[in-house]
């Protein structure tokens, strides 16, 4: 399975630039990759509610209420470190069902989730660091990322930074739809707003 490195390489190969050994090495392309990969990786891991990143946590309930607004709030997870809340679910909710027809009020507020519920049960994207884990789709998805958002800084050139921004947002949907067909999808139960329309 490709290491980081590979990954970053995969991206310098996609610009035509130099390749790397190593983040720490002393080149324009190393310094890049050393200093951009995490924010580039998360920030495709939070485009899309990835299977190798869902994970659920009941969260423990701070003992300091809101000032106003909401009577309760949660810590949100750090292990893995939440990246993006994807759903609250509570006893109305079963696992057939899409969390979003919950109808249960919460608003995210820093590192915080505000909510009148006693408890606080989510589905969110966690931060996979693990390389391994990652399927070749996510791994390319991740690499012209990288490539897109460096393509000036590493080439000088404009037209090489929009072809490789097109190219990674057709890496991501692919990505995408690939990684949505696994598993079977969430029921989806109309409320009176949709059977109106219908």
């Amino acid at each position: 399975m490709p290491s980081v490195v590979d990954i970053c390489n995969e991206a310098m190969h996609l610009l035509g630039a130099d390749t790397i050994t190593s983040l720490t090495e002393n080149s324009k392309e190393a310094r890049y990759c050393n200093s951009s990969y995490d924010d580039k990786r998360d920030a495709v891991l939070r485009a899309h509610p990835w299977n190798i990143a869902v994970t659920r946590a009941a969260l423990a309930r701070d003992a300091t209420a809101p000032a106003f607004g909401f009577s309760s709030q949660f810590t949100l997870p750090t292990n893995p470190y939440c990246l993006r809340v994807l759903s609250f679910w509570n006893k109305s909710v079963d696992s057939e069902v899409s969390a979003y027809d919950s109808q249960i009020s919460f608003k995210i507020e820093g590192r915080k989730v505000m909510t009148n519920e006693d408890e606080c049960k989510i589905t969110y994207i966690g931060r996979v660091i693990d390389t391994e884990q990652y399927d070749s789709l996510l791994v390319s998805a991740i690499a012209c990322r990288i490539a897109a958002d460096g393509a000036y800084h590493l080439t000088g050139s404009m037209n090489v930074a929009q072809q490789m921004q097109a190219l990674y947002e057709t890496r991501l949907r692919e990505a995408r739809g690939i990684d949505a067909m696994e598993g079977t999808p969430d029921k989806i139960i109309a409320d009176d707003f949709v059977n109106i329309r219908l």
